[in-house]
């Protein structure tokens, strides 16, 4: 690969926003500074564009295997990276479940061969696989993802004395999906007897309620204090559970951490009659009050990481009935679009999406070389411009699933380079037929 100059940028790392060069040698970031000349290299002037690292989204269903008519690790690595993530981190509940140490490998496989971006997996927990599980090598994969309610599926972990061992017997971060699966029962059958199969989709955060997350996530978080173990909250939904995280610690010391996704900061309840089935997820889109606690908690720092659980889903499956429409949907291509937004209102600043996308997912998974604009590191960048607008539509979409609840939507901001390990991936709308993607390593 040869050396590429980035020149005239607007460098965004580490809390700050400084004029600058970058020179990118083969898979690595060469130099950063000022005025910088190389002889017999390539230039692209970025003309005052922004320039960050490459986004680390730590929750992702990319569906495959068993699961492609929605997605699969080519189709929606590709939409990744046209939003700007270039490593991404997916989950256990494809078909089959990635329960074992044979079949994590497995996905590995396919990944190394298809995908557009760095990836790893998560190894799931069960009820029955502690034995598998005691057998992972802390440096094999992202982690380990418990499911303390159901969700597509059903991978639920419900034996409180497995549960307990779980706890116990890693060093690896649990990622938990925390919802209480008796009161969801419970709020089912009560929407139920009153409408029926026809329970109307603004009924969901009713069903999947605030006191479903807050039971799940304070039961989690006390067993973690109990036993010591490692544990990282997925996807916040209310404003109650954001008490139960600290911001007096760095985040390198922290035992128990959380984080947000962007449906949750962008949606809110009053969006279903417009959105329906198109914001159903597992937590549910909560009420105004609970989304501006949730961006309270992102800015002050009580919560660490901000991702998307991209998990699409085929249109007509969406627009099923209420019971049988499933939760979940497309997000990786427009999360960074969508978040610009809300540095353009003032609501959050660049430099602290930086922080919550691409800094904090590699520490908190202590990942080796990436999540930073630093000499040494591994070149995953991503050129914005501030000043290009456009708006989401079907010609546009990237994801398998041909939708997105943003559709219709008009975006500020676009990007318009991704760089993967020093290989420009995406540029200006179009995708390098070339993969230049590798395997997440830790430095554990």
């Amino acid at each position: 690969m040869k050396k590429l100059l980035l020149k005239n940028a607007r460098l965004v790392n580490e809390g700050q926003i400084r004029e600058g060069d970058l020179l990118i040698d083969g898979l690595y970031i060469s130099r950063i500074g000022s005025e910088l000349s190389e002889p017999e290299t390539e230039v692209l002037d970025l003309e005052g564009k922004y320039l960050l690292p490459g986004l680390i989204d730590d929750q992702v269903h990319f569906r495959e295997p068993g699961l492609t008519h929605k997605g699969d690790i080519a189709s929606e690595s590709r939409a990744a990276i046209a939003g700007g993530i270039t490593s991404f981190m997916e989950q256990p509940n494809t078909v089959p479940q990635t329960t074992t140490i044979e079949k994590l490998e497995e996905k590995f496989s396919i990944a190394a061969k298809n995908s557009y971006a760095n990836y790893s997996f998560l190894f799931g927990g069960t009820n029955d696989n502690l034995e598998e599980l005691k057998r992972l090598d802390k440096l094999s994969c992202s982690g380990v993802k418990l499911f303390l309610g159901s969700s597509t599926g059903n991978m639920l972990v419900d034996d409180q004395q497995v549960l307990e061992q779980i706890f116990r017997s890693t060093e690896m971060v649990i990622s938990a999906h925390c919802e209480d699966e008796p009161t969801i029962r419970k709020n089912l059958a009560h929407y139920k007897e009153l409408y029926g199969e026809d329970i109307p989709m603004d009924c969901h955060p009713k069903i999947r309620s605030s006191e479903a997350c807050y039971l799940s996530s304070s039961r989690a978080i006390d067993l973690a204090r109990e036993t010591g173990a490692r544990l990282h909250v997925f996807h916040l939904s209310t404003g109650r559970e954001t008490a139960l995280f600290r911001n007096d610690i760095p985040l390198s010391q922290k035992k128990i951490t959380a984080e947000v996704c962007i449906h949750h900061l962008w949606f809110s309840e009053e969006d279903y009659r417009e959105k329906g089935s198109l914001i159903k997820w597992n937590p549910a889109v909560k009420s105004a009050t609970d989304r501006e606690q949730l961006w309270d908690a992102l800015l002050d720092d009580r919560i660490d990481v901000l991702a998307t659980d991209h998990a699409p889903h085929t249109l007509e499956e969406k627009q099923n009935p209420y019971a049988s429409a499933p939760s979940g949907g497309p997000l990786v291509q427009h999360v960074l679009p969508a978040l610009m937004e809300k540095v353009r209102e003032g609501k959050i600043s660049l430099e602290k999406v930086v922080q919550k996308m691409c800094h904090n997912p590699a520490i908190l998974f202590q990942l080796e070389k990436r999540g930073y604009l630093r000499e040494g590191y591994f070149a995953d960048l991503v050129v914005v411009d501030p000043n290009n607008p456009w708006t989401v539509s079907p010609d546009n979409i990237l994801y398998k699933c041909g939708w997105s609840p943003f559709e219709g939507q008009r975006f500020g901001s676009q990007i318009v380079h991704t760089f993967v390990n020093g290989h420009l991936a995406y540029n200006q709308g179009s995708i390098s037929p070339q993969r230049n993607a590798r395997r997440l390593t830790f430095d554990r």
